[in-house]
C-alpha cells in the first residue's frame, strides 16, 4: 500500500513525470552532439604566393578534409590577419614564393601557420590538422617527383593571442563565468524558495511594496556579490598565475554585470513558478548544465550541429564568454563587442521583466 501511495503521489505531481522523460532525452540524445571534443569546420585561409603544383596540391588536400572550411577573397596576409582578429578565420596558412622550386634545391623557406589561440583547444587542433595535411601533401608530391621529403623545419607555427597555447589561459574566463552563473542563479533561487517554504514571503506580499521593489531588493545584493567574485577571481589569477586581462577591466565588469542581470532574472522567474525547493533546484540545475555545455564555455560552438548553434543565440553565456575571452586574451575594445553587449542587454531586460510579471503579489 505504501508503495502504491508513493507511485500515485509521484504521478500526481505535474513536474516530476515530465522531468523523468525530458532529462534522459536531453542527456542521451542531445548532449553527445554538443559536448564533443572533435573540432570541425575550422575556418582556414590560404595565402598562396607560390601558385605551384605543390601548393595547389596542399590546397586540394585541405579543401577535401572534414575538419576545414576554406575561406577565400583575401587580398594579402594583412587582410587575412584582420579577419583572424575578427574571428572570421581560425587558421592562416601562408605558402612562400617559389616554395616548390626552393624545396627541390633543398633551400625552401618555411610555410607559416598562424592560429587564433584564444580557444586553445580549437587553435591547437587546427594547427595539428593543418600540419598533418600539409605534411601529407608534401610527402606525396615529393615521392611522385623524386624530390627529397621535407622535414618539420618546413613549417613555422604561430599561436596568436596565446603564444604558448596555455590551456589555463583559455579556461580562466570560463571558470569565472561558471562562478558568476552559480552565484547569480542558485543563491537568489535558494533565498526565495526558502522564504516560500517558511512562509515569510507571504508577510511581504501583504505589505505596500511593489513587485519591482521586491525583485530589486532580492537581486541587488547578488549583483554586488557577482562583482566581488569577478574582482577576487582576477586578483587570484594575477597573484598565482601572473594572468591579467589584456584589455579593459571596465569591459569585463560590464559584461559580468549584464550577465549577472540575465541569470538572476532567470532565477527569480523559476522561483516564482516553482512550488517546492526540490522542483526549483532540478530546473535551475538543468538550465545551468545546458548553458555550460552549449555556449562555448568548454567546447567550441562551431563544432555543434547547425540547429544547436541557432539555439545558443538565446543563451547569455554565449555572449559573455566572447566578451571575457576577447578582452582577457586579445584586448578587444568595447566598440568591437557591441553585438555581444547589446544581446546581453536585451536578454537582461527580457528575463527581469519576466521575473517581475511572474511574481504574484497579493493585493
Amino acid at each position: 500500500m505504501l508503495i502504491r501511495k508513493e507511485v500515485t503521489q509521484f504521478f500526481r505531481n505535474k513536474f516530476l513525470p515530465t522531468l523523468l522523460i525530458f532529462m534522459p532525452i536531453m542527456l542521451v540524445l542531445v548532449m553527445p552532439l554538443v559536448s564533443q571534443m572533435d573540432i570541425q569546420s575550422i575556418k582556414v585561409a590560404i595565402i598562396d604566393h607560390d601558385r605551384s603544383t605543390l601548393s595547389m596540391r596542399m590546397e586540394s588536400h585541405i579543401a577535401n578534409t572534414d575538419y576545414f572550411r576554406m575561406q577565400s577573397g583575401f587580398r594579402d596576409y594583412d587582410d587575412a590577419i584582420h579577419q583572424l582578429d575578427d574571428g572570421k578565420v581560425d587558421v592562416i596558412i601562408t605558402i612562400p614564393e617559389h616554395f616548390e622550386r626552393d624545396m627541390q634545391a633543398g633551400q625552401a623557406k618555411s610555410i607559416l601557420i598562424v592560429a587564433n589561440a584564444v580557444n586553445a583547444t580549437k587553435g591547437g587542433q587546427g594547427i595539428q590538422y593543418a600540419v598533418q595535411t600539409i605534411a601529407s601533401a608534401v610527402t606525396e608530391i615529393s615521392r611522385e617527383h623524386g624530390m627529397p621529403v621535407g622535414d618539420a623545419s618546413l613549417i613555422t607555427i604561430q599561436n596568436r593571442y596565446n603564444p604558448t597555447g596555455n590551456y589555463r589561459i583559455f579556461m580562466l574566463p570560463a571558470l569565472i563565468i561558471i562562478l558568476l552563473l552559480l552565484n547569480s542563479c542558485f543563491l537568489p533561487l535558494l533565498n526565495i524558495m526558502t522564504e516560500k517554504e517558511q512562509g515569510t514571503i507571504e508577510q511581504i506580499n501583504v505589505t505596500p511594496i511593489t513587485r519591482l521593489e521586491f525583485i530589486l531588493a532580492k537581486l541587488i545584493p547578488y549583483w554586488v556579490m557577482a562583482m566581488f567574485l569577478v574582482a577576487f577571481s582576477i586578483l587570484l589569477a594575477w597573484v598565482f598565475y601572473g594572468l591579467l586581462p589584456a584589455g579593459s577591466m571596465g569591459v569585463i565588469f560590464l559584461g559580468a554585470f549584464l550577465f549577472s542581470l540575465c541569470m538572476s532574472g532567470l532565477a527569480i522567474t523559476l522561483a516564482n513558478v516553482s512550488d517546492t525547493m526540490q522542483q526549483a533546484i532540478f530546473v535551475i540545475f538543468f538550465f545551468a548544465m545546458i548553458f555550460i555545455l552549449m555556449s562555448g564555455l568548454l567546447t567550441p560552438i562551431h563544432s555543434m550541429p547547425t540547429w544547436v548553434q541557432c539555439i545558443t543565440y538565446t543563451f547569455p553565456t554565449r555572449y559573455v564568454i566572447n566578451i571575457f575571452r576577447d578582452v582577457y586574451l586579445k584586448g578587444t575594445l568595447l566598440s568591437e563587442l557591441r553585438f555581444d553587449i547589446l544581446m546581453l542587454v536585451v536578454l537582461a531586460v527580457f528575463f527581469n521583466v519576466l521575473a517581475t510579471i511572474t511574481y504574484k503579489k497579493q493585493q
